[in-house]
This record gives C-alpha cells, sequence and structure tokens, in this order.
C-alpha cells in the first residue's frame, strides 16, 4: 500500500509545478550557492584542507572509508554539514564499495544496509546518492530507501547522475525535505573546466536565487575553490549549506519540529557485512 501511495503522490509531482522554486522575496537574500564535496573519506590531506575552509561547505562521505569517521568528526567541529555518500548501482556496473544498495536487495537487506551506512557517519543531516545511476530510476528501492530515510531527520539530495531519476521525486512524495544538484563541477579535472562550471553555478544562482554544485575533493577542485570562494563576497555571491539553502526555498522555518523524528544513533559497526 505504501509503494501505491508513493506512486500516486509521484504522478501528482511530475506533472505538477516545481516544489522548490526561488525563494519569494529573492532580494531578501544575495545569489546564493551551496556546495558539496562527494566522495569525502578516502583523501585524507585534500579533506582535511576542505574541512579547514572558512566557508560553510556540505561534505558528503562515503560510508566505511579509512578517514570517514575522523574527517566528518573535524568538518563537524569546522562547523561544515555532514552528508552520507550513499553508493548506489549504476548502469555501468562500477564497484560500489561497502554500504553499496543493489536491486537485487530485498527490503530488509537494502534497508539494513542503509540503516548502518547512516549511522556510521557522525554528525549526519542529509543524504545524497554516490553514483546510482541505475537505482534511482527504479520506483521499487527509492521507495524503500526513502521509507528509511522518512524516520530520521535528514534532508535528500538527488545528485541527479542520469536524467531520468526518480530519487528526488520519491523523497518529496515521503515529504522528505529534497533538493537536486543544479550543477558538477569537475568531471573534468582542470582548472580551466572548474572554472567554467563555477562560473555556471553563480550564472544558475543569480537566475534562480540559488543553485546546488557538486564537486570532489580532487586537488584541482581544492585549489580551485580555495582561490575563488574568498573572493565571492566583493561578487555579491553568498556560501551556505544544503539546509541552509532549503530554509531560503522554504520561508527559512524549520525542516522538522522538535521531536518529530528518531535521532540516528551513531553505530561502531564497520560495514554492512558485519
Amino acid at each position: 500500500m505504501r509503494l501505491l501511495k508513493t506512486v500516486i503522490l509521484l504522478a501528482g509531482l511530475m506533472v505538477g509545478p516545481a516544489v522548490f522554486a526561488a525563494s519569494p522575496g529573492g532580494d531578501q537574500y544575495p545569489p546564493t550557492i551551496a556546495i558539496i564535496i562527494d566522495d569525502m573519506g578516502h583523501n585524507l590531506y585534500e579533506g582535511q584542507r576542505l574541512a579547514q575552509m572558512e566557508q560553510p561547505l556540505t561534505l558528503a562521505f562515503l560510508p566505511f572509508r579509512k578517514h570517514t569517521t575522523s574527517l566528518a568528526k573535524l568538518a563537524y567541529q569546522q562547523n561544515k554539514e555532514i552528508m552520507l555518500h550513499a553508493p548506489m548501482a549504476n548502469t555501468r556496473h562500477f564497484g560500489l564499495g561497502p554500504g553499496g544498495l543493489t536491486p537485487d536487495m530485498d527490503e530488509a537487506t537494502l534497508t539494513k544496509t542503509l540503516r548502518r551506512s547512516l549511522q556510521s557517519i557522525p554528525h549526519v543531516s542529509g543524504v545524497n546518492n554516490h553514483m546510482g545511476s541505475l537505482l534511482t530510476q527504479q520506483l521499487q528501492p527509492m521507495d524503500w530507501v526513502m521509507k528509511e530515510l522518512y524516520r530520521y531527520p535528514v534532508y535528500f539530495v538527488d545528485s541527479r547522475t542520469i536524467a531520468n531519476s526518480i530519487a528526488g521525486q520519491v523523497a518529496q512524495a515521503y515529504q522528505i525535505p529534497s533538493l537536486t544538484r543544479d550543477v558538477f563541477l569537475d568531471h573534468e579535472q582542470t582548472k580551466e573546466f572548474v572554472d567554467q562550471q563555477f562560473q555556471l553555478l553563480i550564472k544558475t544562482a543569480k537566475e534562480k536565487g540559488t543553485a546546488i554544485g557538486i564537486g570532489h575533493p580532487h586537488k584541482v577542485t581544492v585549489d580551485y575553490l580555495e582561490e575563488h570562494l574568498p573572493k565571492l563576497d566583493e561578487q555579491g555571491i553568498a556560501v551556505a549549506t544544503v539546509s541552509g539553502i532549503w530554509a531560503m526555498r522554504n520561508g527559512n522555518r524549520e525542516m522538522f519540529a522538535e521531536g518529530e523524528k528518531q535521532p540516528v544513533v551513531l553505530s561502531v559497526a564497520r560495514s554492512d557485512k558485519d
């Protein structure tokens, strides 16, 4: 019955107006960007650089990676927002590593895997998909994902690794605070390409009021952000966390009422196979 309800709500969302338009009275805020850095947890040095930047970046951590716990704790101390970067099956069949969610899982297995991943990330506030070009097109597993996430005070960002993703719409059907990636910053790892995409992110924010970009802890990306983020003030561009963007788009209200959701309890489990 829950899946049927989701299908009905999803159909309405797909033909209805966009849920998260630019904030009414947009001139109340300067054009604002959020930058999510995916794939956190592998690279200690670049991860430390990102955690220690002055700007309020949002860092998305892969579960059960060597430096995930220590970097997430450091980043939180430095006022960064923390996400779970949940590995999901892709059309090119790249390996997912620990915490991977795949179409062959039944509901109990998928739910247990996602829950353990979520509980492995200190100070987690949100979730987005790592890869996922296959899984995010499939209603049944997306329904199970959002059914689990609905229990916790977390938002969801659809990374949109494929145009046909329904992940964001299913999250909305479950009334999970949700947003969608606007720009990928660095799928080509050159300074020229990162600059091109960064300027596109700023242009999108000027047009819509807010915009969300996704990058990765590549040296070229970290070098670029280290150089260019401090210059945004003089351009009249603000940087916010993902939850800050959501608040701007939703009348500056809180995502969750106190006690509305059960907290994510940090677990010592080392992987989804424990």
